[in-house]
């Protein structure tokens, strides 16, 4: 029997090489053409919920950058964005037809994570540049297919990483890369709340008439209308989304392999389950997840129904001199002791705890310099308003953004692999060149899902 109920998926791939679909790219001198002289980006917003609105109110703070349309199957949600809008702008059920605006320059993707792909290749091959936010896929093979889609029409795509475009953030990256922690070998990631004993249980039931529920499910299997696995709560279910693995997971991991300059882990073992919540859900609410890069050690660890000890730090990089700690507000450093190792063998005399360093001389080490630093300039709103700025001016400049769709694609296979590992209770090994894992079929079946119709067709004419 297949594990948690995966079946070899189907495939849908179209391996030949892209074909031009709809509308044509445009290349920096072009580009410069269509801008003209008033320089200013028109955007249009494709999902307005949570990480939508944010988005929406942050393009607006924008001086050249003018909002003039949102596609949303929810029409509640569709009416609030309008009315941040104004009045010039036009609102839309299917998203198909905001792309087919030739007046509309970019477009801003905050659906739920199983609609991410399609409007984004759909987008680009309509000669539109993306802001999508992250997790980049469902899958992994749909995450290539966006890259090879994004190149092929030439497109700006910058991924929903946020975290890249803050100051303490940058100042970790350089600290690291410049040795001040020494040699870093090991990388600790964690989130952790309680949200016990879970969310409200409902029964399937008709969907509510503001919202297009067959829209909303798109490619993703169709199941009944439920309040527990829609709006904000498709995180919890294969079929739409990847659970806190992909969801947090992923902003973590991403900064691992920005910070230290990797592109993909080597194997992955996962283990967890749903151990504590009750109600409607298949994803794991309690997971650790191991990756294996060549000299590199990443754990990642989330719970969601027990917090633990307080000022626990997202990420924690640990080197030879010491750890660096961050999270979205602060970046704290904690230097290591600067004692010979032999202070470290455990000593037995009465005046000094078992185990505990004993008073050396300590030799002369210039290469040590790690010393404590405490940063707390973070800002979670500043680092989504710079990443918008920074999307703006890769728009214009044709330069590649700060959170690349190629990196976005690789720290997101990493997360779906974990999931696979946990789900098909098994360490999987990763050829990184090849994107395969290695000797294992059936979890090599699951790199790939089908599209429902008719969002399958869409998918095949886009011919990736």
């Amino acid at each position: 029997m297949e594990p948690f109920g995966i079946k070899p998926f189907c495939s849908v791939s179209r391996r030949s090489l892209l074909a031009a679909t709809v509308g044509a790219s445009l290349s920096s001198a072009s580009w410069a053409r269509v801008v003209g002289a008033n320089d200013r980006v028109r955007v249009g917003f494709i999902g307005l919920g949570l990480i939508g609105k944010r988005h929406l109110l942050d393009f607006q703070r924008e001086k050249d950058a003018e909002l003039v349309a949102v596609a949303e199957t929810h029409s509640a949600r569709r009416d609030e964005a309008l009315g941040l809008l104004g009045s010039s702008a036009r609102g839309y059920r299917d998203f198909r037809e905001l792309l087919d605006r030739q007046d509309i320059d970019a477009v801003v993707v905050s659906t739920p994570d199983h609609w991410h792909a399609l409007p984004t290749m759909a987008a680009c091959a309509a000669g539109k540049d993306v802001y999508v936010e992250k997790p980049l896929s469902l899958f992994v093979r749909e995450g290539r297919w966006m890259v090879d889609c994004a190149t092929h029409h030439k497109r700006i795509v910058q991924v929903g990483t946020q975290q890249r475009s803050g100051p303490h953030y940058q100042r970790a990256k350089e600290l690291i890369n410049n040795g001040y922690l020494g040699k870093i070998s090991s990388v600790r990631l964690c989130s952790y709340r309680n949200i016990s004993p879970g969310f409200a249980t409902h029964p399937d039931q008709p969907p509510p008439e503001e919202l297009d529920w067959q829209f909303w499910l798109g490619p993703a299997p169709d199941r009944p209308y439920n309040p527990g696995r829609a709006i904000y709560h498709f995180r919890w279910f294969w079929d739409t989304s990847g659970g806190q693995m992909t969801n947090l997971a992923a902003h973590s991991i991403d900064l691992v392999h920005w910070i230290l300059g990797l592109d993909a882990p080597t194997a992955v073992a996962s283990t967890g389950g749903r151990y504590c919540l009750t109600g409607l859900g298949e994803t794991p609410d309690t997971q650790d997840a191991f990756f294996e890069y060549p000299g590199l050690s990443v754990v990642w660890s989330h719970r969601e129904a027990s917090v633990g000890r307080k000022e626990q730090p997202y990420v924690e990089f640990a080197g030879t001199h010491g750890c660096l700690s961050l999270s979205r507000k602060a970046l704290i450093v904690d230097p290591d002791p600067k004692l010979p190792p032999e202070c470290f063998i455990p000593s037995f005399g009465e005046d000094q705890p078992v185990g505990g360093p004993r008073s050396l001389p300590l030799p002369e080490n210039p290469s040590y310099r790690c010393e404590r630093i405490v940063d707390r300039t973070g800002s979670e709103r500043d680092q989504f308003r710079r990443h918008v700025r920074d999307f703006l001016d890769c728009v214009k400049s044709r330069q590649t953004p700060r959170s690349d769709l190629e990196s976005a694609h690789r720290v997101a296979t990493a997360c779906h692999l974990a999931n696979l590992s946990l789900r098909f209770g098994r360490k999987l090994r990763w050829d990184p060149k090849r994107e395969e894992i290695l000797d294992d079929p059936l979890a090599s079946a699951a790199l790939e899902r089908p599209y429902r119709a008719p969002w399958d067709k869409l998918l095949a004419s886009l011919r990736v």
